[in-house]
């Protein structure tokens, strides 16, 4: 797995367990839906470290706290 495959599986987690969509995430953090949307599709390979940000803070979070999770300790070598 990818590092933006294992940011938009993190997302989407923290949506679950806050019981909200990802278009209310996006509301929150003033992102266009479009955005996620490309991500998730393929459409973008890299969202942005200022929209990741943004969708950080809509969770109340550092950057830290984000990516100190599981998902992000055995990631694929993104350089080949």
């Amino acid at each position: 797995m990818g590092i933006m495959d294992a940011v938009i599986l993190r997302l989407d987690a923290l949506c679950s367990e806050r019981g909200i969509t990802n278009n209310k995430m996006c509301t929150n953090a003033a992102v266009p839906q479009s955005t996620i949307n490309n991500s998730v599709n393929g459409k973008t390979k890299n969202m942005g470290i200022v929209t990741l940000k943004k969708l950080i803070d809509s969770f109340d979070m550092t950057i830290t706290e984000f990516f100190d999770d599981d998902i992000f300790r055995n990631l694929e070598q993104e350089i080949k």
